[in-house]
């Protein structure tokens, strides 16, 4: 069990693959599924999922065994989480390890006791987990890789060339052979000038875009973003345009409104789509606004926010791979919360064709 938790070296990378006498215990990235899949030398994950578990523990006490048995049934390549919510190492006073997950007291290690038997079970065994967690019970994300693929290197930054994480555990970068996949949970952008919450979404932004416009690799970029582009993008665009609360109204118009809708965010977010060169997958395919299926967040079903839904969990392409989008769904539907597993956000998938590069999909027997 051990190996789920086995520290990153310092520059972010997988352990060097290991003698292949060892390799039989699943603990080296390049190891084996279930069953002694191997992959060929230029296979590369095609098979991505994404979803905000809003506090991956509790899903894991009560919604575990059916969301295992989604990710059984899509068997996703790669899985992204965000809003894990579970402390990193580190005693109090001490420095954290935000690659650990805490296990210094009583209640921690039973946590750390109910992550280890979820992971253990089907299909996650078949996975190697890597974490980058807030301090507290707060934000965070992981990516579940199939042992079969070997990443090149794994970042916790946005700048690629630091062992640091990003504040609250907040970025993944991951690095194939021929891409890059970026898992992100986005900072809210909440209410209030006053409160900083506007600045701190301003700073990420700008952070973001000098990213996208200097990667070196096609990128794959997914996670909670936390805003909704367009209104096609919403249930009822004028309610949460106007949405305030408790009757605050911020100086600035293009502030007003929804955290996630407003003005200042989606234009800030287009511009990043531009600048990076970047399709958003499910936009690319789904062209008409779909009421029962089409939002990645829902409200709370009871009080006003009661079927008001926004699309904020993502998948965006850099325009190289957009040929190559063979699917991209959003897995939950309805106001009453259907495959959301728990969470007030839905799994979204992509789907990407093979490369040129890789070798051609096998022929379908005939009927």
């Amino acid at each position: 069990m051990k190996r789920f938790f086995k520290p990153v070296p310092k520059d972010g990378s997988p352990a060097k693959k290991r003698p292949a006498a060892a390799a039989d215990s699943g603990d080296g990235p390049a190891a084996a599924g279930a069953g002694g899949e191997e992959s060929s030398p230029c296979e590369e994950p095609r098979k991505f999922l994404t979803w905000n578990a809003n506090s991956l523990l509790l899903r894991m006490k009560s919604d575990w065994p059916a969301f295992s048995q989604f990710v059984a049934r899509l068997d996703p390549d790669v899985i992204c989480v965000q809003e894990v919510r579970m402390p990193a190492a580190g005693s109090k006073g001490a420095p954290k390890n935000p690659s650990e997950i805490k296990d210094d007291t009583t209640s921690s290690r039973d946590e750390k006791q109910v992550v280890l038997r979820a992971l253990s079970s089907s299909p996650f065994k078949d996975y190697r987990v890597w974490w980058s967690l807030s301090d507290s019970k707060y934000a965070g994300t992981a990516m579940f890789i199939k042992k079969k693929f070997e990443p090149k290197k794994v970042s916790f930054n946005l700048d690629r060339t630091s062992s640091k994480h990003e504040m609250d555990g907040r970025v993944i970068i991951v690095e194939f052979e021929s891409f890059l996949l970026l898992n992100t949970y986005a900072p809210n952008n909440g209410w209030k000038e006053e409160e900083n919450s506007f600045q701190r979404r301003r700073k990420w932004d700008k952070r973001m875009l000098e990213f996208v416009q200097c990667v070196d690799k096609p990128l794959i970029w997914c996670g909670d973003l936390n805003v909704s582009h367009e209104e096609i993008d919403v249930s009822h665009p004028d309610f949460l345009s106007s949405a305030k609360l408790n009757g605050y109204t911020p100086p600035n118009k293009e502030d007003c409104g929804q955290p996630g809708f407003t003005l200042a965010e989606r234009h800030r977010f287009g511009n990043i789509l531009s600048q990076g060169k970047l399709v958003d997958a499910y936009r690319h395919l789904h062209k008409e606004k779909d009421m029962d299926s089409g939002f990645s967040w829902s409200g709370h079903p009871i009080g006003k926010y009661r079927g008001k839904r926004m699309r904020i969990d993502y998948f965006l392409v850099s325009e190289q791979l957009k040929d190559r989008i063979i699917s991209c769904e959003m897995h939950g539907r309805g106001i009453e919360l259907e495959g959301f597993y728990g969470s007030d956000h839905c799994p979204v998938s992509l789907e990407l064709s093979k490369a040129a590069t890789e070798a051609p999909e096998p022929p379908k027997p005939s009927s």
